[in-house]
Order: structure tokens, then C-alpha cells, then sequence
């Protein structure tokens, strides 16, 4: 029995097969989509807005000499009459042109300043040094991290390996549950009962001082970390731990030799994540830490840091001023850091380490 070659030809899809497989035009899918991606726009525009806004108020501190020698030029006045009016328009004249020039010297030293160590703006000699700033931020930032950072991954260590399940239940949304609590009501916690039981225990003069506010300010750091930190160490896969558990070892060995190193990655990024959490907080910084800008390296004496000063000083600040154009700057400082620290977690963390421990 021979086959007809005709017979062997593969027959193409019929019109009711394309019919189906013909995308059709939806009304409500495409108003749905555009909502969403004009929502995403306008989102991600106004975020920059908000960036350039911030970077345009800081530029005049560096620009405020050459403005000053603009209006220095500008300050003309004409004179008529007799030698009486004469003079006594000269003398108006140099009034303000007097002004001008200390303006400008003041701007200028007002630069200069940015480095010192004096953070004083309200004075007859404004002085805008950083440094206390500085110093107070990254003090509290780093005592935050040491306190609240190991509790965090040896908690999410125990949730994520070592915990039964109906016990993992309640502590990760206990723990979680922290992290929506008010900064204000952590501070006020900070204020009436951490300080005063710190002080008891410890003995030391200052009341409210950088100790102080980094174990308040640990408390709001803690629920990220362990967040991300339990996403982590719970995302390892199984057979790393069957292996160890198969030569022998332990949980708790297999938790801390074989687990705990593989999610080394997702464990650096979460310290980083609460690490600028920590340094942009506000408000438990301000009620907590003393708020007194001292240069000084002890962790029981009062600091300010660079946030609670924009908090303190913003509402009160004459627009366009020269403390206006300096706090701005500060929040400048505030973003740059943040962003380094973001962009450090995203991309160095998973292109080097995933690959160093996964193999990827």
C-alpha cells in the first residue's frame, strides 16, 4: 500500500486555531497597564525632583561670594543737591556697600568653616564646622549596628534553621511587628525609661548621650536586619544541610559552619540596609542622644548628629540664608551617603560574594 506524499504534508493551524492564539485587544487590561506604568513615572519623577531640589538649595553656599560681588555692583546711589545732601548720600552709599563686603567675608569663612569644629550658627560669627556632625552620626550609626546586629542574625540564625515552625510562626511577626512601631515612640521609650535605668547601671554624668540613643536607635534597626537576614539564610538550599547533617554534624554546627557562611551575601547586605537606616534616623537621635554638638570619641557623652540637626533647625531658619543653604547641604551629605551605601548592597554584594560562596 503506497501513501500519497500529499497525505504526508503537516497540515498548518486552521483559522479558528489562530483565532485563538491571536492576542486580543482587552479595554480593561490596557487602562489597567497604563495606570500602572503612569503611576511609576510619576513616581520615579518626583523622587528626582525631590534630589535636584535638595542639590540646588546647597549649591549657594559655594556660589554666595560671586552673588555678593554682583549686588556689591549693583548698590548705586545718586546724588543731588547740596554738599549737606552730598554727604550725608555718601554715607548711605557706604552703608550698605560695608554690608556687602561683610557678606562676602562672611561667606567666605563661612566655606572655610564647613571642616572646623564648631558647629555654633546662631552668633554674631556664625560658625557651620561639620565635624561634630559628622562624628555624632557615624558614632551612634556604628554603636546601633554593633548592638542591634548580632541580635538580629543570631535571631533570624534561630527562626530560619533551628526554631519549629509553630514557633516561627509567632516570633517572626513579633519581631516584624517593631518595625512599624513610630521612631517618636522609640525615642520616648529612650527618653523616660532607657536613659534613666542606663544611668543607674553605668553611673554616668550625662543622662542623655550617644550609649543612649544607639541602643534606642537599635531597636529600629533590628527588624531589617532580620528581615533580610532570615530571607537569606532561609533561601540556602536543602541540600547543604542534609549533607552536613548526613557526616554527622549537629544543628547547631550545621547552622553556624554551613548555613550561616553560605548567606554571607544576603547577611552584608542587610547590615548595610540597617546601616542607613540607622544614620538617616531623626527622630530617636534628637529625644535620645543629648542633641549637643561635642567633638568627642566617648560613647557616654551627649552628640548631635546630622539629621536631628536638620529636624531641630529647619523650622526655624530664615529662607535663603546661609544656615538654610548649609542644613541643606547636610541633607545632601545625608543622600550621598545612603546611595553609596544602596548601590554598595546591590551590586557588589550580589556580583562578588554570591559568586564567591554560591559559584554563580
Amino acid at each position: 500500500m503506497f501513501i500519497d506524499s500529499a497525505e504526508l504534508k503537516i497540515k498548518g493551524p486552521d483559522k479558528k486555531t489562530e483565532a485563538l492564539y491571536q492576542k486580543k485587544f482587552r479595554l480593561n487590561e490596557f487602562i489597567f497597564e497604563n495606570i500602572i506604568r503612569s503611576v511609576s513615572f510619576v513616581s520615579f519623577a518626583v523622587i528626582i525632583l525631590i534630589f535636584v531640589f535638595v542639590f540646588r538649595e546647597a549649591v549657594p553656599i559655594f556660589i554666595s561670594s560671586e552673588k555678593n560681588n554682583i549686588k556689591k555692583e549693583e548698590v548705586k546711589m545718586e546724588t543731588y543737591g547740596d554738599d549737606s545732601q552730598t554727604s550725608q548720600n555718601t554715607s548711605l552709599q557706604q552703608a550698605p556697600s560695608k554690608s556687602v563686603e561683610d557678606a562676602s567675608s562672611n561667606d567666605k569663612a563661612t566655606i572655610k568653616n564647613l571642616a572646623g569644629k564648631v558647629w555654633q550658627p546662631v552668633s554674631e560669627e556664625p560658625k557651620y564646622g561639620l565635624l561634630p556632625l559628622f562624628m555624632g552620626s557615624f558614632k551612634v550609626t556604628l554603636l546601633a549596628i554593633l548592638f542591634g546586629g548580632p541580635i538580629a542574625v543570631l535571631a533570624a540564625l534561630f527562626t530560619a534553621t533551628l526554631a519549629p515552625k509553630k514557633l516561627k510562626e509567632y516570633i517572626k511577626p513579633v519581631i516584624e511587628l517593631l518595625a512599624g512601631f513610630p521612631s517618636v515612640v522609640i525615642g520616648f521609650f529612650a527618653l523616660i525609661a532607657i536613659a534613666s535605668a542606663m544611668q543607674s547601671v553605668f553611673g554616668y554624668q550625662y543622662r542623655l548621650n550617644a550609649f543612649v540613643g544607639a541602643i534606642a536607635l537599635s531597636l529600629a534597626v533590628i527588624p531589617i536586619i532580620y528581615t533580610v537576614a532570615d530571607d537569606a539564610l532561609t533561601s540556602i538550599p536543602k541540600h547543604l544541610t542534609e549533607a552536613s547533617l548526613a557526616l554527622g554534624a549537629t544543628k547547631w554546627q550545621t547552622s553556624l559552619f554551613v548555613i550561616l557562611p553560605a548567606a554571607t551575601p544576603g547577611i552584608f547586605a542587610a547590615f548595610l540596609l540597617g546601616l542607613g537606616r540607622a544614620f538617616g534616623e531623626t527622630m530617636i537621635v534628637l529625644m535620645a542622644t543629648g542633641n549637643a554638638s561635642m567633638l568627642s570619641f566617648g560613647i557616654f557623652e551627649p552628640v548631635r548628629t546630622m539629621s536631628a540637626t536638620i529636624g531641630a533647625e529647619m523650622a526655624e531658619v530664615v529662607f535663603g540664608d546661609t544656615h538654610y543653604n548649609v542644613l541643606f547641604l547636610i541633607g545632601s551629605i545625608l543622600f550621598i551617603f545612603t546611595f553609596v551605601l544602596n548601590a554598595v548592597a546591590e551590586f557588589w554584594v550580589r556580583n562578588r560574594l554570591i559568586k564567591k560562596f554560591r559559584g554563580a
